[in-house]
């Protein structure tokens, strides 16, 4: 059985349900903001992975993790999901996981009533992965210059290309990229939005 068929989303519950998770931070990016009960989550469990039984909190980490996503409702917008952190477990980035569970949470957000989800992410790779999952760039930044990208995708019927490249423009500006992600950035808008 190969490991996609062994992967399922599961819906930990809603911020009211105060569900946690314990990450292993040296695997995951976020990890310390899952312990918190303020936020709602839903995971992707696989194959659990190994760590080493000696240390002495070897026991304290859900093993089956590979992704985790967190969430609330908007504070003036009861109509608005606010996806906070999304993680993949290191060894299983890239791999199309992140922008799964992430389409999972929409889709369950929408059956709850909810219009619409934001999102606001401060790299290239995560803008790349949540345009697969449906997202779309609001021409918004936050004060920590993230760009705010909504789904369903507020330029789905304007000019999307355009759209997209303009919220990869706003990453050229910044000093903190890597050669890699700038190298990435360019050739992502040279080649124009991926594929849904």
């Amino acid at each position: 059985m190969s490991d996609d068929a062994r992967r399922s989303c599961e819906f930990l519950g809603w911020p009211a349900d105060e569900p946690t998770l314990r990450l292993d931070y040296r695997r995951f990016s976020y990890a310390g903001k899952f312990v918190m009960t303020s936020t709602g989550k839903a995971v992707v469990r696989g194959p659990a992975h190994a760590i080493d039984d000696s240390r002495p909190d070897a026991g304290e980490y859900d093993r089956d993790v590979l992704a985790a996503v967190a969430f609330n409702e908007d504070r003036t917008d009861a109509g608005t999901l606010w996806l906070r952190y999304v993680t993949v477990r290191e060894d299983h980035r890239g791999e199309g996981i992140g922008p799964d569970l992430v389409g999972f949470v929409v889709d369950r957000a929408r059956e709850d009533g909810y219009d619409r989800a934001r999102i606001a992410v401060n790299n290239p790779y995560s803008y790349e992965a949540l345009y697969r999952a449906g997202f779309g760039y609001t021409g918004r930044q936050t004060g920590l210059a993230e760009l705010v990208l909504e789904n369903p995708d507020p330029a789905a019927d304007a000019d999307e290309p355009s759209r997209y490249r303009e919220g990869l423009g706003a990453f050229t500006d910044r000093e903190d990229l890597s050669a890699a992600e700038r190298e990435f950035v360019a050739e992502k808008r040279e080649r124009g939005p991926p594929p849904r």
